[in-house]
């Protein structure tokens, strides 16, 4: 029975790839992705599998994948660089997943009764904080909302982290800070002590400013 399950799942897999019979640099990255796989695959032991495959999702199952120590030997003698690599995209993850996650375009038009080009423009002109994902748009963290409008201060604060990517932004306001007194921005900005959370946005990035 349990033969007959894996030979069903991979016969749906391999239906699945034809889907992208015609996209060639796509059938490319997953003869890649399906060649790497099956190193890790051979990598894991059972433990590390059964970790694996009770992931509650497909993404959550390949990082975790990925972060077995079988795997992690495996990628640090093709690049030493691909620990690292991992680390900064789980890192990244669990900064859109704080404090309630993410919005669309659409869902912030909906909170500040905005069209969605102009929750596009409000973007482009610095005063909503958002991370570029691709054809797809924009992923806009639900934090910097309060009620209808955004949270007091935020978009002064925008403005003194304007040089600053916008993934470091979000750690700034997520991380604590040594001029906060270890506190998050984001803690003391919701409390309306704006001129604590100015000054601590002045120097972000400053050698051994948080």
């Amino acid at each position: 029975m349990a033969k007959d399950r894996n030979s069903s799942a991979l016969a749906e897999i391999a239906e699945r790839l034809h889907e992208f019979d015609g996209e060639p640099l796509r059938v490319a990255f997953l003869a890649r992705g399906i060649d790497a796989l099956t190193q890790i695959a051979e990598r894991l032991d059972q433990s590390e599998l059964g970790e694996v495959v009770a992931s509650p999702s497909n993404a959550d199952a390949l990082v975790t994948a990925l972060s077995q120590p079988s795997a992690v030997g495996l990628f640090s003698a093709a690049d030493p660089l691909t620990p690292a690599r991992l680390r900064g995209l789980q890192a990244r993850d669990a900064l859109l997943a704080a404090e309630g996650g993410t919005l669309t375009a659409e869902e912030v038009g909906e909170v500040l009764h905005l069209s969605r080009e102009a929750v596009d423009r409000r973007r482009a002109g610095g005063g909503l904080l958002a991370v570029d994902i691709g054809h797809r748009g924009h992923l806009y963290p639900s934090w910097q909302f309060a009620g209808e409008g955004v949270l007091p201060g935020l978009e002064e604060i925008l403005a003194l982290l304007a040089e600053h990517p916008p993934l470091a932004r979000l750690r700034f306001f997520l991380s604590g800070n040594h001029r906060l007194g270890g506190e998050r921005p984001l803690d003391r900005l919701r409390r309306g002590d704006l001129e604590a959370v100015r000054l601590a946005a002045r120097t972000f990035g400053e050698h051994g400013a948080a």
